[in-house]
C-alpha cells in the first residue's frame, strides 16, 4: 500500500480512501506520496531563507558555543574521565546549582562541554530515552546543542511569536549570561539551546553556583595533543522524520542544508547541514524508507528500534590519526571499525564502541589539505555498516 506524507505535520500514512491527512485533516490534494529524497528539501528550503530573513532571523544566531551532556548522577566522574582520556578537552571547574552538577570541559577553539547530572527526578528527556537499550540509563543523552545569538531579547520574541515551544516561559538571566533552549525536538530528540554572554566568555559561574572542590586529573598521554575541535555531531532519526527534523533546525538557527549522501545497500541518508565549511557542522543520519522489519531494516531505523531518536557520535578533528588511533587502542578504546579513508579521498575516519557512561560513540576524523568535503560515499558506507555492531 502506498504511503503519503503531510507536508504540514509530516505524519507518514497509508493512503485512505480520500487522502485526507488523519493528524491534521490536510486536503489530500496538499499531500504528496512518501519517498525520502531531496525533491521537498529543495523546494522548501526557499522558503525557509525568506522566512528567516523577513522575520530578522537572518545573522541572529551564530556557532556552536557548548553542548549538553546529561548523565546519571553515579555516571558522572566517570564521564568527565572519560572525556579526559580520550579526547583533546581538559577540565576547568565544576559547580552546583538548584537542579544540576555540572563539569566544564573545553579545548581552545572547540565548542565547550557540559556534563552534567539532575539532582531530581523531572527530566523533559525522559521519553525520548526509554527504549530496549537506553532504559537503563533514563537520564543519559547529550541533550542540547547551544548556539550563540548576538540579541536573545529579539530571538526569543520573534520565535515565540511562530510558535516555537520553550523549556522555560521566559529568558534566564544573570549577570554572565542570558540563556533559553527549545523543548526537545520530537523529530529528534534534542533541544536547541541560545547564549548570549554578559561579560567573559565561557564563563558559566552565576551568583548561584556553589563551586565544587573536584579534581580531575589529565592523563599525560602524548597523543592527546593531537585530537581537537569537535568537528561535527551525528543525530539519528526516523526515515518519516527526515525532512521535518532538517527543517526544524534550518528555522531554529542561521544553519543550511548542504546535501545528503544515499547509502542504498544499508538503508540509510547522511544529511549534511552547515553555517559555513569550517563550523561545526550537524549531521542527520535517517533511513531512505521508514522502518519495517527487523530484516529488511538498516543500521540506522535498528539503532532508533533500540536506543530511540539521538545523537549517535560525536566527531574530533584529529592530527596524526594513524599513530593517534594506535595509541587510543593501547590506551584500552575498543572500535567498532578499523581506521577507513585514504589521502587521496581527503579524509580517514573511525568509530569507538559506545561508551557505557554516556552512549555517545567517538568518531575521530582528519581532514588532508584542507579537505572540506564531509564524506566519501566508501567511508560512509563502511562506517555505517560498523555501526550495525552496536
Amino acid at each position: 500500500m502506498a504511503k503519503l506524507i503531510c507536508p504540514r505535520c509530516m505524519r507518514v500514512f497509508n493512503k485512505s480512501k480520500n487522502g485526507n491527512c488523519p493528524e491534521c485533516n490536510l486536503n489530500p490534494s496538499n499531500v504528496y506520496e512518501f519517498r525520502n529524497s531531496d525533491e521537498y528539501l529543495k523546494k522548501e528550503i526557499p522558503r525557509v531563507l525568506k522566512e528567516r530573513k523577513k522575520l530578522g532571523l537572518s545573522g541572529l544566531v551564530g556557532g556552536l558555543e557548548f553542548v549538553i551532556i546529561n548523565t546519571e548522577l553515579a555516571y558522572l566522574p566517570a564521564a568527565v574521565n572519560e572525556f579526559l582520556r580520550y579526547t583533546g578537552l581538559d577540565f576547568i571547574t565544576a559547580f552546583e546549582d538548584s537542579n544540576y552538577l555540572t563539569c566544564v570541559l573545553q579545548r581552545t577553539g572547540s565548542a565547550d562541554f557540559l556534563i552534567r547530572a539532575r539532582k531530581d527526578k523531572k527530566n523533559p528527556f525522559l521519553q525520548f530515552n526509554k527504549y530496549l537499550k537506553s532504559k537503563h540509563l533514563p537520564n543519559t543523552r547529550l541533550e542540547t546543542f547551544v548556539f550563540i545569538t548576538k540579541d536573545i531579547e529579539k530571538y526569543f520574541s520573534i520565535q515565540k511569536s511562530r510558535g516555537v515551544r520553550f523549556l522555560t516561559n521566559d529568558i534566564i538571566r544573570n549577570d554572565s549570561f542570558s540563556f533559553i533552549q527549545t523543548i526537545p525536538s520530537s523529530f529528534t530528540g534534542n533541544s536547541i539551546g541560545f547564549i548570549q554572554w554578559h561579560s567573559k566568555p565561557d564563563n558559566f559561574i552565576t551568583a548561584e553556583s556553589k563551586i565544587l572542590n573536584w579534581k580531575f586529573k589529565k592523563p599525560n598521554r602524548k597523543y592527546l595533543k593531537n585530537i581537537k575541535q569537535l568537528d561535527h555531531a551525528a543525530t539519528r532519526v526516523r526515515a518519516q522524520d527526515r525532512d521535518a527534523a532538517i527543517i526544524e533546525f534550518m528555522e531554529l538557527t542561521n544553519y543550511n542544508f548542504d546535501f545528503a549522501l544515499y547509502i542504498k545497500p544499508f538503508n540509510s541518508i547522511t544529511n549534511v547541514a552547515r553555517l559555513t565549511k569550517k563550523d561545526f557542522a550537524m549531521v542527520f543520519t535517517s533511513g531512505i524508507t521508514p522502518y519495517g522489519s527487523e530484516k529488511l531494516a538498516g543500521p540506522t531505523e535498528k539503532f532508533i528500534q533500540s536506543y530511540g531518536t539521538r545523537v549517535h557520535h560525536i566527531a574530533f578533528r584529529t592530527e596524526h590519526i594513524e599513530n593517534t588511533f594506535k595509541a587510543i587502542k593501547d590506551d584500552g578504546m575498543k572500535f567498532l571499525i578499523e581506521l577507513v579513508g585514504s589521502p587521496k579521498e581527503g579524509l580517514k575516519q573511525t568509530f569507538t564502541v559506545p561508551s557505557k557512561n554516556t552512549l555517545l560513540v567517538n568518531e575521530y576524523i582528519h581532514r588532508y589539505k584542507g579537505f572540506y568535503g564531509f564524506f566519501t560515499k566508501s567511508n560512509t558506507t563502511l562506517l555505517t555498516g560498523a555501526t550495525a555492531k552496536q
